[in-house]
C-alpha cells in the first residue's frame, strides 16, 4: 500500500470524527476528516489516492448523496459507507452508487480496519491499472454493443430488473452480461465497473 494513501473520514459527528481519526492513526495510517461532505468536496485532494469513510446520514447532503456528486465529477475512491440505521434498499442503493462496503454503528474497530485495508489495496492496484491506458483500451475492446448498454445502465444506478425491462432482455441475460463485464473489465464489483466506467470517461 502506497504512504500516500489517505483515509478520508466524513461524518457530522465531532466524537465519531475523532475516534476514527485515533483509530487510523494508530496503525500509521494517513487519515484526514471532514465534518460534511461540502467540506470534502471543497478539499484538494479529493480525488487522491485512498478510501473514504462516510456516514449514510448527514445533513444538507447525505453519503448516498455525495456518490453521486463524486461520480459526476468522476471520481471513483472506495468507498465504505457507515450508518446507525442501516436497512437493505439503503444498502443495495450504496452498493449501486459505487460504495465497496457497508456496516453498521456501532463499527467493530478491528473489522473496520480489516475493511479500510482492502479498500486501500484494491485503490493502489486500480490506479496502477489505470497508470497504462492501454490495459483499459484493451479490456473496452473486448466489449460487445450490448455489453457497453449494460455498463452505462450499471454505473447510472440501474438495478438489473430496471436494466432488462429498458434493453427488453430477460434479468437472466442481464446478469449474464454484467458477469461478463466483471470478467473482461477485470473488476468484481459494482464499484469496480463504476470506477472503470469513470476512469475510462465513458459517460454513462
Amino acid at each position: 500500500m502506497s504512504h500516500q494513501s489517505t483515509v478520508f473520514v466524513i461524518d457530522d459527528d465531532e466524537d465519531v470524527r475523532e475516534s476514527l481519526r485515533w483509530l487510523f492513526q494508530s496503525v500509521s495510517m494517513p487519515v484526514e476528516v471532514f465534518a460534511s461532505a461540502a467540506e470534502f468536496l471543497a478539499h484538494p485532494d479529493r480525488d487522491g489516492p485512498g478510501c473514504l469513510v462516510l456516514d449514510v446520514r448527514m445533513p444538507e447532503m447525505d453519503g448516498l448523496e455525495l456518490l453521486e456528486v463524486l461520480r459526476t465529477h468522476r471520481i471513483g475512491l472506495p468507498a465504505i459507507m457507515i450508518s446507525g440505521h442501516a436497512d437493505v434498499p439503503m444498502a443495495v442503493k450504496a452498493m449501486q452508487t459505487g460504495a465497496v462496503d457497508f456496516i453498521q454503528k456501532p463499527v467493530n474497530h478491528q473489522d473496520l480496519l480489516q475493511r479500510v485495508r482492502r479498500a486501500l489495496a484494491a485503490d493502489e492496484r486500480f490506479r496502477e491499472e489505470i497508470g497504462d491506458p492501454r490495459i483499459i483500451a484493451e479490456r473496452l475492446e473486448q466489449l460487445t454493443a450490448k455489453e457497453r448498454e449494460v455498463l452505462e445502465s450499471i454505473v447510472n444506478g440501474s438495478t438489473n430488473k430496471a436494466i432488462a425491462g429498458a434493453l427488453k432482455l430477460s434479468v437472466r441475460t442481464v446478469e449474464t452480461h454484467r458477469a461478463n463485464l466483471m470478467r473482461k473489465l477485470g473488476v468484481h464489483s459494482t464499484a469496480g465497473l463504476v470506477r472503470v466506467t469513470l476512469a475510462c470517461r465513458l459517460r454513462p
